[in-house]
């Protein structure tokens, strides 16, 4: 028998087990049913379960659910598609989910797969900080498909966006003020200034 702060009690009788229980109005509780002979402890079994309970709930919280993205790319992609499509693959993998990259060959391009092996190869390379080759390219009919898993889980993630908004908020700057414009000086009249023009002097 084990007691209620984890201490060894050792062998005892059923009869002495529970009486030991009642007086320190705890439960007898089998924990090891499957030992020779069985082990028991002493402890409040409401309470064990529920900070069990709220244990596993905060584990499935904090755990968060892995999602997996795609995104579709041509063997032939222009340049500035090209960044836009990676940009979204960066998002995906800060965020904590995979991305799965897929090529898709038309027509004449199914003969040059080394294209689409090639394309996915430097996507790896350019997302290498916040992503690794999960599953390495493979061709599949007409698309050919690579996997990238992110570095940081999505736990992980959620807590450093969290955090660098948090950083963000407390440093944010104010709007530099516009320098004031000096008020214009008025000119000093002098007599000429009174007299009209169109006298002659």
């Amino acid at each position: 028998m084990v007691g209620p702060n984890g201490e060894q009690v050792g062998i005892v009788p059923i009869e002495d087990a529970l009486r030991l229980a009642r007086d320190a109005n705890l439960d007898l509780v089998e924990v090891a049913p499957q030992a020779r002979p069985p082990v028991t402890k002493l402890m409040d079994y409401g309470k064990f379960k529920y900070e069990s309970a709220q244990k596993e709930r905060s584990n499935r919280r904090n755990q968060g659910n892995t999602e997996t993205k795609e995104m579709k790319l041509r063997p032939k992609i222009d340049e500035h598609d090209y960044e836009t499509k990676k940009g979204h693959v960066v998002r995906f993998l800060k965020g904590g989910d995979k991305v799965k990259i897929t090529i898709m060959f038309r027509g004449r391009e199914q003969s040059r797969p080394e294209l689409g092996f090639n394309l996915l190869k430097r996507l790896a390379d350019d997302v290498e900080e916040f992503g690794f080759v999960e599953s390495h390219p493979k061709q599949d009919g007409r698309n050919m498909l690579m996997v990238l898993g992110p570095t940081k889980k999505k736990a992980e993630a959620r807590a450093a966006a969290k955090a660098s908004k948090s950083h963000g908020d407390e440093h944010e700057e104010l709007p530099a003020r516009k320098p004031q414009a000096e008020p214009k000086k008025k000119k000093k009249k002098g007599p000429a200034d009174n007299m009209d023009p169109d006298i002659d002097l």
